[in-house]
């Protein structure tokens, strides 16, 4: 891992949730509102799980009052939480000039995301505005397995006839750093929009910054 260093990469494979858009206090407050219906007591730090990952995955594996009961229709009650939320994800600073940055330049650029591709295409074109800049969106319908699993990079990395060791990802989480590392993308950065840095660096981030800012386009 690493091999790429700060040179040019081949391809550029973004995150979206955290990374491009702020959107995981409204994701938060989403999974809050459906455990309050359920009437499931669960520990605040609970969500922490979710973060980059489907939440198909996350109920299907980790022990909780959801124990038994069908992932995917739960996970279709939280989009329903999701949908009642008044508030709307705001673009992190930077998110739309640095996507924009790459494309100027040729370079490829792939989504790479734990969302349904409903949200994805809506994010990258109402919210972002940069639908145009993208070759491909990988969505939680395009793999078996989600992150932290490596397949949605490698998918992306197959989508842009890349290698893995030639590409950028930026990503936010625990979840999307692991996945990354284990895909073989030479440089990883992570950005502290929702994870701690030290967190973030363990999970094998070459490059942890705090605001999207940091990251140069050359």
């Amino acid at each position: 891992m690493g091999t790429l260093g700060r040179g040019r990469p081949a391809a550029v494979l973004l995150d979206l949730d955290g990374t491009l858009l702020d959107s995981e206090p409204v994701h938060r407050s989403a999974y809050e509102s459906f455990f309050a219906a359920r009437g499931w007591a669960v520990d605040p730090g609970t969500y922490a799980h979710f973060v980059g990952r489907r939440g198909s995955d996350v109920f299907a594996t980790l022990p909780g009052p959801w124990a038994g009961h069908d992932p995917d229709a739960l996970v279709a009650e939280v989009l329903g939480h999701l949908a009642e939320s008044p508030a709307t994800p705001l673009p992190v600073p930077g998110a739309a000039d640095l996507v924009r940055s790459y494309h100027s330049r040729g370079v490829p650029i792939t989504l790479v995301t734990s969302a349904t591709r409903a949200w994805a295409e809506y994010a990258v074109e109402e919210l972002l505005g940069v639908r145009e800049c993208f070759t491909a969106l990988i969505t939680w319908e395009d793999v078996t397995h989600g992150k932290p699993h490596p397949a949605p990079y490698r998918a992306a990395c197959h989508a842009l006839h890349v290698k893995p060791a030639d590409a950028l990802a930026v990503e936010d989480s625990v979840a999307g750093v692991t996945a990354a590392v284990a895909a073989g993308v030479g440089r990883v950065v992570a950005v502290t929009t929702t994870t701690d840095s030290r967190l973030l660096r363990d999970a094998g981030a070459n490059q942890v910054i705090g605001s999207l800012g940091e990251l140069s386009s050359h």
